[in-house]
């Protein structure tokens, strides 16, 4: 009843609330289509190519250690196929990260031979390709708040509220269905904030837990898994969203016997007890966002924005760029003391600001000028290509002005060298750093931009403000 009411709404084109500042998605690579494979020319090929959900939650690595859900299920599939097989002919996995709207078109297009989202996939999204059976049966939809806020256990209690969901997310169609319940009793709607492309699941809880965001919706399973490492989150278990429904893997029509032998093994897979372990070790620290427009912080921000509006103009940078870095460098505290010489509001060395023509930067004036400079130069000299979009070379920006703009060109240069795309930082380029330095650069430009971003859905009144 529910896919049919689903498939009825998507067709009769209700739409969500659109979001205030859509972004840009990150360009993506396509590789050449290729004939569907089974499971004979995937074993003489030896290389089984995975389509994954791009998230960090799906799939990835911290130096060496798995930290994505799909990770162990892949390597068990990948100790099955080679369960009874000749040395020298074994299969190994390829993994290709991709937005998880892209996943099932890749698929059909034969730019991988199985996909694995890691969540729910809208059932109306799922057409031309094969189902596996379930990788996780019966899993609800999770509306997710911040503890010491109010809770939900019904879902009238939502008319009129706003949840930040990603794109794609199974909860959209869920919303609205009930969105047609609350109209029949002249409620108001639940509105939908659909997030920028650069943000996954885990980001948006990230700044559920920091209150930039009031509420978003998951599966159970990912709300659970990201409590543990976010402990402000709230999960209500008790309201029902939508009929639990099962996630699964896909395979092209044309690969029976490949579809057989992943249903066989998922028939047979348990997940092992300490899978999360590095998961929660690595990542227990990361996640700390805060609100940068609490009270204090918005105070700070209109006593700051004249410097940063004048740096930020006279460079070409958004001001809010500058606003979102300076809140991760210092809080907006001009008179922040780091380490190795880095100081004042932006964290900028002595030695950086000289390369770029400053010599006092004791003043915020001068450290505002000196880091605006800095930033200049790094996009002049290294990403000034066209093939970035202004996301994607903000991104590029911060990684050099926290890693070094060399070391970044070589992880580019090793993203394309592995097939991922190196005009991508988000979800692509990202994962050679994770791999070679850890979390700590993906971190920063990850928190810098939800920050931007955080900033950005406020513009408005912070500029209203400014016209005073």
């Amino acid at each position: 009843m529910l896919r049919t009411l689903l498939t009825i709404l998507m067709l009769s084109g209700l739409a969500l609330a659109a979001p205030a500042h859509a972004g840009e998605a990150g360009p993506q690579q396509h590789v050449a289509a290729s004939n569907a494979r089974d499971l004979a020319q995937i074993r003489a090929s030896k290389v089984l190519r995975v389509l994954v959900n791009q998230s960090r939650n799906s799939s990835g690595e911290v130096k060496g250690e798995p930290v994505g859900v799909e990770y162990y299920r892949l390597r068990a599939l990948e100790h099955y196929l080679n369960a009874r097989v000749a040395d020298g002919q074994e299969i190994y996995l390829k993994i290709i990260p991709r937005a998880k709207e892209q996943l099932l078109g890749a698929l059909q297009r034969g730019e991988g031979d199985l996909a694995a989202p890691g969540e729910l996939l809208d059932p109306s999204v799922v057409r031309g390709v094969d189902a596996s059976a379930p990788v996780v049966d019966q899993v609800p939809l999770q509306l997710v708040g911040r503890k010491g806020e109010r809770s939900y256990s019904r879902v009238e209690q939502l008319s009129g509220r706003t949840i930040a969901l990603t794109s794609a997310s199974a909860a959209g169609p869920a919303i609205q269905v009930i969105n047609q319940q609350l109209a029949l009793r002249k409620r108001a709607p639940i509105r939908v904030e659909w997030v920028d492309p650069t943000l996954a699941v885990e980001d948006v809880l990230e700044m559920v837990q920091a209150g930039i965001y009031p509420l978003t919706v998951v599966e159970r399973p990912i709300a659970q898994r990201w409590a543990r490492v976010m402990p402000k989150l709230r999960v209500d278990s008790k309201l029902q969203l939508a009929r639990p429904d099962a996630m699964r893997w896909y395979v092209r029509k044309d690969a029976p016997m490949f579809q057989a032998a992943v249903d066989r093994f998922l028939a047979g897979y348990r997940a092992p007890d300490n899978q999360d372990a590095a998961f929660e070790r690595i990542y227990r620290r990361q996640y700390r966002v805060h609100n940068p427009l609490a009270r204090k912080d918005r105070q700070r921000l209109e006593s700051l924005r004249p410097v940063l509006q004048k740096h930020g103009g006279d460079q070409q940078f958004d001001w809010l760029n500058l606003a979102a870095l300076a809140f991760k460098e210092s809080t907006l505290d001009p008179k922040a003391r780091g380490s190795g010489g880095a100081h004042g509001l932006m964290q900028i060395t002595p030695s950086a600001a000289q390369r770029v023509g400053v010599s006092n930067t004791a003043t915020v004036d001068g450290n505002v000028q000196a880091s605006a400079r800095y930033l200049a130069m790094l996009r002049r000299k290294f990403f000034a290509s066209p093939q970035l979009n202004e996301r994607e070379r903000m991104a590029f920006i911060l990684a050099a002005y926290n890693l070094g703009p060399e070391r970044v060109q070589a992880m580019r240069a090793e993203a394309r060298r592995r097939g991922l795309n190196g005009n991508q930082w988000f979800f692509q380029t990202e994962r050679v750093a994770m791999e070679q330095v850890g979390m700590g650069p993906v971190n920063f430009v990850n928190s810098v931009n939800k920050y931007y971003l955080a900033f950005n859905r406020e513009r408005a009144s912070l500029e209203r403000v400014a016209k005073r």
